[in-house]
């Protein structure tokens, strides 16, 4: 049921608002995959920030996507870094 809801969000690109053991968070989703030890994961970057974070599926409760709020993904200019 999460995977699905959160793919919708990412493939709509809508931002979503979840509990995360007991923080609120709001983010816009970019990515659900498998940790090194196996665990359901999505990376999201944090509303009104640049910090893009790892969320644990099993961590995550209360998903509301957010249907009037969509994004566009930021992407990293790494060339700025060389």
């Amino acid at each position: 049921m999460k995977s699905d809801i959160l793919t919708k969000a990412i493939r709509n690109r809508n931002r979503i608002r979840f509990y995360y053991s007991t923080r609120q968070m709001v983010i816009d989703p970019y990515l659900i995959s498998i940790d090194p030890d196996g665990r359901k994961t999505i990376y999201g970057k944090i509303n009104n920030s640049d910090v893009v974070e790892r969320f644990e599926f099993k961590k995550i409760y209360n998903i509301k996507v957010l249907d009037n709020e969509n994004f566009a993904p930021r992407f990293l200019n790494a060339a700025r870094f060389s």
